[in-house]
């Protein structure tokens, strides 16, 4: 890598292998939604109905940090992950932090859409 480099690409054999779930690490938890018939928490299989029941584990999952992505879901990402991370220099510099922070640019997706990302995963699930 050399010094400023903005954008960076990953190999296929780099695509991420789980996903991180940060609520596991948040030291307060987040409540949990509320059922709108009986006003208690909302269970995952309250979901079932809506979305596949996988996310929906996922979504109320508190406890694990880090989740496998299905390697059909990996194969999919190769297809088109070529979007780049993009180091945000100036936001390090105003935070005054010595952490480097990157974002997804999705804006230059083949099909222009973070929603990709979340279609396959879902369409996997």
């Amino acid at each position: 890598m050399s010094k400023g480099q903005k954008r960076f690409f990953l190999a296929e054999d780099d695509i991420p292998r789980q996903w991180y779930n940060i609520q596991a690490d948040m030291v307060n938890k987040p409540l949990p939604p509320l059922h709108p018939a009986t006003h208690q928490p909302l269970k995952a299989e309250d979901l079932y109905p809506i979305f596949a029941e996988e996310l929906c584990r996922q979504e109320m999952d508190q406890e694990h940090a880090w989740i496998d992505i299905p390697e059909e879901v990996r194969d999919m990402y190769k297809y088109y992950r070529s979007t780049p991370l993009v180091r945000a220099y100036g936001l390090e510099e105003a935070l005054g932090t010595p952490a480097h922070i990157y974002f997804k640019n999705e804006s230059v997706s083949p099909v222009g859409s973070h929603k990709l990302n979340s279609a396959l995963a879902r369409s996997r699930a």
